[in-house]
């Protein structure tokens, strides 16, 4: 099982910098233990929100809005993928994440499983499913 794990803050956590040497350190250490435990498929921090953009879709059009968000509840600041044998063996992991308070009183996790092609195999047919499988496969590779 494929799971997406993303860290949130708020917009206004992303004004506190970048993690000090002693948190650095420690997220490599758990990130080590990711690996060596042959668990971790890829993950990254993200820029703050000033440095992107949202894309809006609505009946009327689109729009963009550019960052920083910092009205939004949540805000992504880190992901993850993890190749897990269950959703409790992803909790468990997550339940070990450093947490640094310096980005507020509270850090979420949030751990939601992806899709597998198979998911689909009732309501898609299978040519279109083999020719999104070879799109994931070229753009892997790509």
């Amino acid at each position: 099982m494929r799971v997406m794990v993303t860290t949130k803050g708020t917009g206004a956590d992303e004004d506190k910098g970048r993690p000090s040497q002693e948190m650095f350190e420690k997220m490599q250490a758990y990130n080590e233990q990711l690996v060596n435990a042959g668990i971790l498929l890829g993950g990254e921090g993200l820029k703050p929100s000033s440095a992107g953009a949202q894309v809006v879709f609505t009946a009327g059009g689109t729009s963009v809005v550019d960052g920083p968000f910092t009205e939004s509840k949540e805000i992504i600041a880190g992901y993850w993928i993890w190749e897990v044998s269950s959703l409790a063996e992803a909790v468990e992991w997550a339940r070990r994440c450093p947490f640094d308070p310096q980005y507020g009183s509270t850090q979420t996790l949030e751990i939601r499983p992806l899709f597998d092609m198979v998911d689909f195999a009732e309501s898609i047919d299978p040519a279109t499913l083999e020719k999104s499988r070879q799109l994931q496969e070229r753009g892997v590779e790509g």
